[in-house]
């Protein structure tokens, strides 16, 4: 049983008269976050490569398109207080990756991000998206890195949040110890104590909010976690483990692009992060503080802070 909301079938399906957007304005009212009173934001599915994606649309056609890609064992609403800011000047699209979320999984269980990156080059030629600003974190960050490499001319810019060509062994180790460790659950009350020990930037607050876009209820009444378990299976037939990019290749990437590192971050470590903006023809580095790997969720007002000047330099280049 799903936990939250979502379009059923192919119809959109407006989310702003339901209770999930209100949590999600206080949400963002709790954080002093600034955002239009009058948002257009919709729950949607879509069929591409023979599969069922789900995806968040927020703003209006006709402006500058977004795309943000979520980390592993997260969903499209891991960006929603994100989205909700900039939905008044752009069209925003958050997509689930497959396996996530309330996408569909990978009947031949590939998720490697060879697969992952074509997902997204079918899923913006499906909504005739050009030319969007990609946003890319962690697992959804590689995608974005390796979608750059394969498909230089599809992105106008990139947002690449505490990933990159070298990551921190203990960082990656940690995350994949807290998924096997939290499947399932008697209590949901069990789940939230878990996550604000792992994650103690946020709010229990804000972390019951956003628990119903993690979790399923299973008919025995247990909640289980609502990704594809099989992603961390350790047969190499599962396409766990991303396709690497090296350093080599970011210097081949052709549009802007801004690394976000949380400052805190075991992921993504600072002298790596400093030599993957170094290897970027046109790369900027900044350091949010008071977060570790999850800046966008853990520090949303000084993520939201950092990213600010890049946009606004894009869209000063634009309207030049």
């Amino acid at each position: 049983m799903h936990l939250n909301e979502v379009a059923e079938g192919l119809e959109p399906r407006d989310m702003t008269g339901l209770e999930e957007f209100a949590s999600l304005l206080q949400s963002a009212a709790d954080l002093g976050l600034p955002h239009s009173r009058a948002v257009g934001y919709r729950s949607a599915n879509t069929v591409i490569r023979h599969q069922r994606f789900h995806f968040l649309e927020w703003g209006e056609r006709g402006r500058q398109p977004v795309l943000l890609l979520h980390g592993g064992n997260q969903s499209a609403h891991s960006w929603d207080l994100v989205s909700l800011h900039l939905a008044d000047r752009y069209h925003v699209f958050a997509l689930d990756h497959r396996g996530h979320g309330d996408s569909e999984w990978s009947r031949d269980c590939d998720y490697s991000a060879e697969a992952m990156a074509s997902d997204v080059e079918a899923f913006l030629r499906d909504r005739d998206v050009e030319r969007p600003i990609v946003f890319g974190h962690s697992m959804g960050g590689m995608v974005t890195l390796l979608l750059a490499r394969l498909h230089p001319e599809l992105a106008r810019a990139l947002v690449v949040v505490d990933v990159g060509p070298e990551v921190g062994e203990s960082g990656t180790r940690a995350i994949r110890e807290f998924v096997s460790h939290n499947v399932e659950f008697d209590d949901l009350g069990v789940f939230v104590d878990h996550v604000e020990k792992y994650d103690p930037f946020r709010s229990r607050a804000h972390i019951e909010r956003s628990a119903r876009y993690n979790l399923l209820r299973r008919v025995d009444g247990k909640y289980v976690s609502k990704h594809d378990r099989r992603r961390y299976s350790p047969e190499p037939a599962s396409g766990a483990q991303l396709a690497r990019v090296t350093l080599d290749d970011m210097r081949r990437v052709p549009c802007p692009t801004l690394v976000v590192h949380g400052a805190q971050s075991a992921v993504l470590e600072p002298d790596a992060a400093q030599r993957f903006a170094a290897a970027l023809p046109h790369g900027h580095l900044v350091t949010v503080p008071d977060c570790g790997h999850n800046v966008h969720t853990q520090n949303t007002p000084g993520f939201l802070a950092a990213i600010a000047p890049f946009l606004a330099e894009l869209e000063k280049s634009r309207a030049g």
